[in-house]
């Protein structure tokens, strides 16, 4: 039995997509209706902050696969516990990259080292999967290219190595239902670094259309943000973006080449697939 946390999200629909057809697949997640993936899955309401409903959760669970997004809450802590009780033998942890950059001090980065720690004592066997941002972000934009055509974002000259949801998921994928992932931290990027204004010209290009990239200062960023997040969130992802901006989101690893067989996937071809979110018509 694999265990399937964060379903319904960017990483987790992909995971879903991709088991095996034959796998035996549990699902938790606080909204069931919202699971979509192979018919055979068994999903189970289930949260963190319920005992019960995670104690139900992992029973009988072989692997997990393990997302959590609560900055500073112990939902990490309260899934170990669990699933050390149940006799989970393996972990696959969704972490981030800047974790393994010891100039990243950040809220969020702090709180997933932490996480990572938890893990790695825990007894079990584990796989931590550090991607760099994802490509899929930049769908914050589409409203703005559809309406306005044009992309605002913080430090637009800035690169950073992003990474296809999908080939996170399909290095999940493998972690799960293979060996020789155990112990193992796998630092997940994209084929190379690119800036949002590079990428807003792959955006105009594919669309056919002319595209205006906009700089936002720190002061509209911040505003935009905490209208979405806590304020120590927002400030964390500020301090994240200040890292881009010193260039330590912009290395490329080999980790999806290496397991996958293939290059990890341009921003170029996620964008091509997903060109309808950012078309007016």
């Amino acid at each position: 039995m694999i265990l399937v946390t964060g379903a319904t999200g960017t990483v987790g629909r992909e995971v879903m997509r991709r088991l095996p057809a034959d796998a035996a697949v549990r699902v938790m997640t606080r909204d069931p209706a919202r699971v979509a993936g192979p018919g055979a899955a068994e999903v189970v309401r289930g949260d963190y902050g319920d005992p019960r409903s995670l104690a139900r959760a992992v029973q009988g669970v072989r692997a997990a696969f393990l997302v959590t997004n609560r900055v500073g809450s112990d939902d990490d802590a309260r899934f170990v516990e669990a699933a050390r009780a149940a006799g989970v033998r393996h972990v696959v942890k969704l972490s981030a990259a800047a974790v393994a950059d010891p100039l990243a001090q950040d809220l969020i980065t702090r709180w997933q080292r932490g996480n990572e720690e938890l893990l790695r004592k825990s007894g079990m066997e584990w796989t931590v999967l550090r991607p760099r941002a994802f490509m899929s972000n930049t769908l914050s934009w589409a409203t703005a290219v559809r309406t306005e055509q044009v992309v605002r974002a913080l430090y637009g000259s800035s690169a950073t190595a992003c990474v296809d949801p999908r080939d996170i998921a399909e290095v999940a994928v493998r972690a799960l239902t293979e060996g020789g992932h155990a112990g193992r931290a796998h630092a997940l990027t994209g084929p190379e670094p690119i800036t949002a204004a590079e990428q807003t010209a792959q955006l105009a290009e594919l669309l056919g259309r002319p595209l205006r990239f906009e700089e936002l200062g720190v002061a509209r960023m911040r505003a935009a943000l905490r209208a979405r997040h806590s304020e120590a969130v927002a400030e964390a992802l500020l301090e994240s973006a200040e890292r881009r901006r010193e260039g330590g989101k912009a290395e490329v690893e080999g980790a999806v080449r290496e397991i996958l067989g293939r290059p990890a996937g341009s921003f170029r071809a996620w964008a091509a697939d997903h060109l309808s979110a950012f078309s007016a018509g």
